[in-house]
């Protein structure tokens, strides 16, 4: 008896497939793991602790309370764990703390006076917060409890909204601004504006500025993570996934060791006849001891003989290759007056994984490597490592 292949397999029952959606709704219920060492946390809890200390000891000394009159509120703990627990936030940078929290209780206040039942009073205070904060850029999540605090509290008098709501925030965003900085992270962390009108993105770069706003408008979602952080890790993930697929390769197992090289003294006319009769780019320059002083291109050769002006082409190739008859010139004659002596090297045990960088968003087309004591030992080109990335 024959089966036909092509037959779906049987579904599951319905039992089944209800436990496993109930399944996958519990696991979306987990908290992820926050990637965070004991020394960020100490960090955090510490920053927290004493921003808040000094928010309170300044607040009660500078402004006068009384009985009934408190000098803290409440909302600040939570604006504490923004500017101290995620300082890179687009809704902990100062403007959003500042206006944020000062805005949404004048929201509060205001639905305090002109709405009466209190329930829809705090529901309108709190999406009225959330509405102006959006408007306005500071979107601030302490700004909606900051609304709700001056309904719940019966809060009338429009200073609230000054002392102390905007007084404790100046504060803590002043000691945002001292710890942060001590404790090596930024603060302010400046939001890159978008790029509407931004260049498009070079083909060995996988993404461009204005093409990380494109993706963020369709995503259409709030993110707590500023643009430019967002993008260094795309960037670093990006270099991770070559790091996998190279595996443990090193500079020496993929590097060309057939290497044709020039001094600084060879001449031009030899070092252009390399260039061409081997179809190569790029000629390392290295001294008696095969150590890299400097490195010749095609480019080197266009640049001094102004070949971007495309007028006199050849004569222009001519004239800068040939020696010079007489004694005496006003033009290079040897490699070394044209070579690029800055010139990025590598070691043959480097894993290959660290140079995608260096080809991707350097620029760099040629990178020599060099082993025992900085003696050239082969060079590694953008095909050599294209190739490794096709193998891998």
């Amino acid at each position: 008896m024959s089966t036909s292949l092509s037959s779906p397999p049987p579904s599951p029952p319905a039992s089944t497939r209800a436990a496993q959606r109930l399944a996958r709704w519990l696991q979306a219920l987990r908290p992820a793991a926050q990637p965070l060492n004991a020394r960020e946390r100490l960090r955090v809890v510490l920053g927290a602790g004493l921003g808040l200390l000094l928010t309170a000891l300044l607040s009660e000394w500078a402004w006068p309370h009384g009985p009934g009159l408190p000098w803290l509120v409440a909302p600040l703990g939570a604006s504490a764990v923004l500017v101290f627990g995620v300082p890179a936030s687009p809704l902990a940078q100062p403007w959003a703390v500042l206006a944020g929290n000062t805005l949404s209780a004048l929201v509060g206040i205001a639905c305090q006076h002109w709405i009466g039942p209190p329930e829809l009073a705090a529901a309108a205070a709190v999406a009225g917060a959330i509405a102006l904060m959006l408007a306005l850029r500071c979107l601030h999540p302490p700004g909606g409890a900051a609304a709700l605090l001056m309904v719940l509290a019966g809060v009338q008098d429009w200073q609230f909204a000054l002392y102390p709501v905007l007084g404790n925030s100046l504060l803590l965003v002043a000691a945002g601004m001292l710890y942060n900085p001590l404790t090596g992270r930024r603060y302010p962390h400046a939001q890159q504006a978008p790029l509407p009108d931004g260049p498009v993105a070079p083909s060995h770069q996988p993404f461009a500025a204005n093409d990380l706003e494109a993706a963020l408008a369709r995503y259409n979602q709030v993110l707590d993570i500023p643009r430019d952080d967002l993008q260094a890790l795309l960037q670093e993930a990006e270099l991770q996934a070559y790091r996998r697929r190279l595996g443990s390769l090193r500079c020496a197992d993929v590097m060309s060791r057939e290497l044709k090289t020039v001094e600084w003294g060879t001449p031009l006319q030899e070092a252009w006849t390399l260039l061409r009769e081997h179809r190569i780019k790029a000629l390392p320059v290295i001294d008696r001891a095969r150590r890299v002083i400097g490195i010749v291109t095609l480019a080197d050769f266009m640049r001094e003989a102004a070949l971007d002006l495309h007028e006199g082409f050849a004569d222009k190739l001519r004239r800068l290759i040939l020696p010079t008859p007489t004694s005496h010139s006003d033009k290079a004659e040897v490699v070394g007056q044209i070579m690029s002596r800055q010139v990025r090297v590598a070691s043959a045990e480097r894993p290959l994984a660290e140079l995608v960088p260096l080809f991707a968003d350097t620029g760099h087309h040629h990178i020599p490597i060099v082993g025992e004591q900085a003696r050239l030992v082969g060079i590694i080109t953008q095909s050599d490592l294209v190739a490794a990335l096709s193998r891998g």
